[in-house]
C-alpha cells in the first residue's frame, strides 16, 4: 500500500498556489480525486476576483490569515512548475502562515505500487507510474505518463517531466530536476540541485549542481540553486 504524509478527507477545502499552465493541470488532478474542493486560486501577480480555469483568484500569500478563516481554508497545493521557485513560494507561505499543512494530489489514473512514500505537497499526474519501495520527497512532481521504478528516491522539491524513465535503485538529489522523455538506467545517483536534459540517456553518475544532457549523457556546465534549467 502506497503512503502519504498527509491522509485528506473527502470534502478537504483546499488553496491553490499558482494560476499558470501547471497550475490547471493540478486542479484537474484536485477535482478527479474526489478528495479536495477548491477554494480558490493564491497568486501575487493578479487581481483578486480573477478567474482562472474556473476559480477566482481569492488574494495573495500575503493576504493569507485573512483568507484561510474567510474561505475555511484546511490545506493548500502549491502549483508551481520550477523546483526551485516552488520551494521559495513555500517559504513566503510559511511566513505568513506556519501551520498551513499542504497535501498531496494523485491523478486517478497513476499507479502506485505498494511500500512507496509519497511526502506532502507532492503531485503525481496521469499515467505516471511509481513502482513498489519507492520514496518520493515532498514537493516534488512526477510529471504525465512518468515512471519511477522500484527502490528508487527522489528528493524533496524533485521533478520527473512528462514521459521520463527512472530504472529500480536510482536516487535523485533535493531539488533536481529530469526533463522531458530522459531517461536514468537502474542504480545511478543524480546529485543535487541538478538538471538532466531533455531525451537524455544517463547510464553514470550524475555530481551535484551541473547539467548534464545527451547520449548517452554528459556534464556540460555547473549550474548554481536557483539557476533556470537550460
Amino acid at each position: 500500500m502506497a503512503t502519504t504524509e498527509s491522509h485528506p478527507q473527502a470534502g478537504t477545502r483546499v488553496a491553490l498556489f499558482g494560476a499558470a499552465g501547471h497550475a490547471r493541470v493540478v486542479a484537474d488532478i484536485l477535482e478527479r480525486s474526489g478528495l479536495f474542493e477548491i477554494a480558490g486560486l493564491i497568486v501575487s501577480d493578479l487581481p483578486a476576483g480573477t478567474v482562472r480555469f474556473g476559480y477566482r483568484v481569492l488574494g495573495s500569500e500575503v493576504d493569507l490569515p485573512v483568507l484561510i478563516e474567510q474561505n475555511e481554508i484546511q490545506a493548500g497545493v502549491i502549483a508551481v512548475g520550477d523546483n526551485w521557485a516552488r520551494s521559495q513560494f513555500l517559504a513566503r507561505i510559511g511566513s505568513f502562515c506556519p501551520a498551513l499543512p499542504f497535501v498531496t494530489a494523485v491523478h486517478p489514473s497513476a499507479q502506485i505500487g505498494r511500500d512507496v512514500r509519497i511526502g506532502d505537497g507532492t503531485v503525481i499526474m496521469a499515467g505516471a507510474v511509481v513502482n513498489s519501495g519507492s520514496e518520493i520527497g515532498a514537493f516534488s512532481i512526477v510529471n504525465t505518463k512518468a515512471s519511477l521504478d522500484h527502490d528508487s528516491r527522489m528528493g524533496a522539491f524533485t521533478s520527473l517531466a512528462p514521459g521520463v524513465t527512472v530504472g529500480g535503485n536510482v536516487a535523485i538529489g533535493d531539488f533536481s530536476a529530469i526533463c522531458l522523455g530522459a531517461s536514468v538506467i537502474h542504480r545511478v545517483r543524480i546529485g543535487s540541485h541538478s538538471v538532466v536534459g531533455a531525451g537524455a540517456v544517463v547510464i553514470q553518475d550524475v555530481p551535484d549542481r551541473v547539467v548534464a544532457f545527451g547520449v548517452p549523457a554528459v556534464v556540460v556546465r555547473s549550474r548554481a540553486p536557483g539557476d533556470k534549467y537550460v
